[in-house]
């Protein structure tokens, strides 16, 4: 399948020769935060891809996906952002051993504005982040029970693939989350001296003149109790 549309082109040595490229458009009757839903009702992510596995053979496909201003509008309000001006990322499926697991891997770029943690100023920043995410078509590769025993440095499991298939948007959505600086801090912010103490901004006493009292100076002239016999 050709590339379609005018998004950037991903490098030849990026991923192998004679993969399938797909440009996957949004979803129709995508979510809609300001829409009513009754309580059974699942909203539909912000930025929804839906990839159907039954596509997947033996050759990878490559697919490339855009969030609209719409969905990016969305996204910054689900991740409280300033902005989100851009978010796009290519992506390679593959299906595995036994024709259960699948693998997506790639990297997305996001262009994103937070607000200052000290001055609510805007914070812009470029994301450019390569991940792997994986699910399978076997429940019960994931319903077994957990185990005592956690490796922090072992792969995560794989995800269930659900009845409308992969929504690769939401994998990139979910990347983009952990990717983002928890404490977005402006070019000379400071904090003030009120939580920082009397010093400077560092919290450092360099800018107290009279300087803190140490609390254990009071020890040094108390004379040690003689033993009595």
């Amino acid at each position: 399948m050709s590339r379609q549309g005018g998004g950037p082109r991903a490098p030849a040595s990026a991923f192998p020769a004679r993969r399938r490229i797909t440009t996957m458009k949004p979803v129709k009757n995508a979510y809609d935060p300001t829409s009513a839903m009754t309580a059974h009702e699942t909203p539909r992510p912000e930025f929804s891809r839906l990839f159907d596995p039954d596509r997947l053979g033996r050759e990878d496909i490559i697919v490339e996906i855009a969030a609209n201003a719409e969905a990016r509008a969305a996204l910054a309000r689900r991740f409280d952002l300033l902005e989100l001006a851009a978010l796009s990322a290519t992506l390679r499926v593959r299906q595995g051993p036994g024709r259960k697991l699948i693998s997506v891997e790639g990297r997305f770029v996001a262009d994103v504005v937070q607000a200052c943690v000290v001055s609510l100023e805007p914070v812009a920043s470029h994301l450019d982040e390569a991940f792997v995410q994986r699910y399978t078509l076997d429940p019960a590769t994931v319903s077994g029970e957990a185990s005592v025993i956690v490796n922090p440095e072992a792969e995560d499991p794989p995800e269930l693939v659900g009845p409308a298939g992969i929504d690769l948007g939401e994998a990139v959505a979910q990347q983009l989350a952990v990717s983002l600086d928890p404490y977005p801090r402006a070019p000379g912010a400071c904090l003030p001296e009120s939580v920082t103490g009397a010093g400077g901004s560092d919290g450092s006493d360099s800018g107290n003149e009279k300087g803190s009292e140490n609390p254990f100076a009071v020890l040094q002239g108390l004379k040690p109790l003689k033993k009595s016999r």
